[in-house]
């Protein structure tokens, strides 16, 4: 340390009198320091950089919401200050309605509050923006991995029915060799909207549908919503009423709320025995049925023709035994139930991974599901702001997220739609979804220029499924985020503090959407240190603001120098080829450089027991030579054999090759053109020297 204060009370914890609700707010007030930053809190809509504003937690449907809208979908308590080069955390594990004062009030302070309960915040010191982040993610909970196919490319729509046309459209991605892993159901296949129920006319044998779906490579995702259609002739709302599932208003009958099925009443998933129940519920749905991902939406929860758009307030909850109200439950009701799904979900889906999504969250949530940002617009400021989002939640333990690319309302144009793919391809929840009352929004609606530039880059992020597989299990084992703001991968530089529309996929590639029409480039800032330009192999020196050529067939891609990039041969979805060759894009670097590769069997828990290979290299570039150092753990045997090494960057020409101190013929190392070589994939020391 260097005798500069980290964080300061002002006055501390107090209270303070509630104008809202009455009563008291637990309130605690810092000292904003010189040159102070603020980030994280979630999905907030607006500039990363938090300083300046006032944000408040209270699980929200915003359909359709704008630019600084607040608030939203998710509530995460939990900021990162930033100044002096040092990082704190705080996260504010306060499940009532909360606020955040980022020097908005007063400039020389920052607080926050909330609307009950206790205050109970945990201090978490870096003093680099990546430990705190990763020191609050092991607070909170990393993830299990996924299944390899919940990475690729998944297409949505309110709604695929019937039948014929959910086929219609994997058929056309086939015949259009434009890969997908997953489609999904929205609330029409149900009946009645009944949740755990099918519409027999429009799919009259599901499992036999889902079993087509599959033999093709597509895995299935339906909906459920939380509210229970009142209806003495369902069985699950039987089941709930006759044990007493339902919540209840403060003087005792059930509390009601008009949602797709109508009148509806709703679970008490803060009940343990619910809970249990609900996971129960998916066994039909998973084990007989067959589907193989479930997708939680309307959890905040939301409710119709009410001005709050939730519940009442004193709407009763068990809450494990701590009976309360919905101030208090309100934030975690989402993320109750969406653990509730997931433990259904892993026990029917067993012995394969379970993939569960939600729209409602509160912090932690992230050990039970993915997530997106919610119903957002076909608009060029929204993709501005599904970038900003998607950043913000991977710093605040939320890394398996992603937008509905395309927007939810309205209708996106081709280039507008192109661009958003561009950007999506790049997130780590990977899903087209739309408002199907808008217009077609699959990869082919638009021209024929628009499909292919889809195409293309739809076939990058399944080339990049080993590299993104990684991510996620660096993120799974070591709560490391799968997508950092500039400042969170260079705290130190400035520039950076101010900085939303570039950001780091993983460690070593830099991404920088096009976020305006008609364009043909933009400026983006460079991070320190040199970078390769994906498309040509260009070197840049970096610490500056850059033009960079950007027409609509490519966005700004930079690797960083001394990366090694796992690639697989595309695919149309997971699975569909046995993986021959591993595919290493070197970039070579004067210096020291470390990549990792992880893979398993892509599916199931034989890792957990060693099933795993995790290879580490370790890169050391010289001025006439280039060594790899290869570290190896883990039991899983590869499908290939070798690595086809593509060397990027090489300031010489190759002499001579040693393997393992053993010098090859350059001919029994299939030396090609444009310094590729392969080379088996075994060795401890690749030893490659110039002329």
């Amino acid at each position: 340390l260097d005798g500069n204060i980290i964080n300061e009370d002002e006055l501390g914890f107090h209270y303070e009198e509630n104008y809202t609700h009455g009563g008291n707010s637990v309130k605690m007030s810092k000292i904003t320091q010189t040159g102070e930053s603020f980030y994280g809190m979630g999905d907030k809509a607006t500039h990363s950089n938090l300083k300046g504003k006032r944000v408040h937690n209270w699980v929200t449907d915003q359909y359709a919401y704008g630019k600084d809208q607040d608030p939203l979908y998710k509530a995460v308590p939990f900021y990162i200050g930033l100044h002096h080069n040092k990082a704190y955390g705080i996260f504010f594990d306060n499940t009532f309605k909360t606020h955040f004062d980022f020097a908005h009030e007063r400039r020389n302070v920052t607080s926050f509050w909330a609307d009950g309960g206790e205050m109970n915040y945990y201090f978490i010191f870096g003093p680099d923006m990546s430990r705190v982040v990763k020191s609050y993610t092991d607070l909170t909970g990393a993830p299990e991995l996924p299944p390899l196919w919940a990475l690729g490319y998944h297409q949505s729509k309110w709604s695929y029915f019937p039948e014929s046309r959910v086929k219609e459209i994997a058929a056309k991605f086939r015949k259009l060799k434009i890969p997908c892993d997953a489609i999904y159901l929205d609330i029409d296949y149900m009946d009645g909207f009944r949740c755990f129920t099918w519409d027999k006319t429009k799919f009259p044998d599901p499992k036999a549908m889902i079993q087509d779906l599959e033999k093709d490579g597509f895995k299935t995702v339906v909906m459920i919503d939380p509210g229970i259609k009142v209806d003495r002739d369902y069985s699950v709302y039987q089941e709930a009423i006759e044990n007493d599932y339902f919540c209840k208003r403060g003087d005792g009958p059930l509390m009601n709320g008009k949602v797709w099925p109508g009148q509806c009443h709703f679970p008490d998933f803060t009940n343990p025995k619910v809970r249990e129940w609900w996971a129960g519920l998916y066994k039909e749905l998973m084990s007989d049925i067959g589907a193989h991902a479930v997708w939680n939406d309307m959890n905040e929860p939301a409710m119709m023709e009410v001005p709050s758009k939730t519940a009442p307030l004193d709407t009763r909850h068990d809450y494990d035994g701590n009976p309360c109200s919905h101030r208090k439950a309100h934030n975690i009701y989402g993320m109750q139930m969406v653990r509730a799904t997931y433990d259904g979900v892993k026990k029917y889906v067993y012995p394969k991974r379970p993939f569960v999504i939600t729209r409602a969250a509160y912090a932690g949530t992230q050990r039970f599901a993915s997530t997106w940002t919610g119903d957002n617009i076909a608009t060029w400021e929204h993709l501005w702001i599904a970038n900003v989002q998607v950043q913000r939640m991977c710093m605040s333990g939320m890394s398996f997220v992603g937008t509905d690319i395309g927007g939810f309302a309205e209708q996106p144009n081709g280039e507008l739609f192109a661009r958003w793919i561009q950007l999506g391809i790049f997130h780590p929840f990977c899903r087209v979804h739309s408002s199907g009352d808008h217009g077609d929004q699959e990869p082919w609606s638009f021209d024929t220029e628009v499909t292919k530039i889809v195409r293309k880059f739809i076939e990058l992020r399944y080339q990049l499924l080993p590299y993104l597989y990684t991510m996620f299990y660096k993120y799974s084992k070591e709560s490391v985020p799968m997508l950092q703001p500039l400042v969170h991968f260079d705290q130190e530089d400035q520039q950076t503090h101010f900085r939303t529309d570039e950001f780091i996929f993983g460690n070593h590639i830099l991404v920088c959407p096009v976020q305006e029409p008609n364009a043909k480039g933009r400026r983006m800032y460079i991070p320190r240190g040199v970078w390769y330009d994906y498309w040509t192999n260009e070197t840049i020196e970096g610490g500056m603001e850059k033009w960079v050529e950007a027409d609509i067939d490519k966005i700004p891609i930079f690797i960083k120098e001394g990366a090694i990039i796992p690639k697989y041969p595309v695919q149309q979805y997971v699975g569909e080829l046995e993986i021959k060759e591993l595919l290493l894009d070197v970039y070579y670097k004067e210096g020291v450089e470390n990549s990792e590769v992880y893979e398993d069997a892509q599916d199931g828990y034989d890792y957990t027991k060693g099933e795993y290979s995790l290879r580490n290299f370790k890169l050391k570039g010289k001025a006439k030579e280039l060594i790899i150092q290869q570290f190896k753990d883990g039991k899983y045997i590869t499908t290939y054999e070798t690595f086809k090494l593509n060397l990027m960057g090489l300031p010489f020409k190759i002499k001579s090759i040693q393997i393992d101190n053993e010098t090859i013929p350059l001919k029994d190392v299939k030396m090609n053109g444009n310094n590729t070589i392969h080379v088996k994939k075994d060795f401890t020391v690749l030893h490659i020297i110039g002329k």
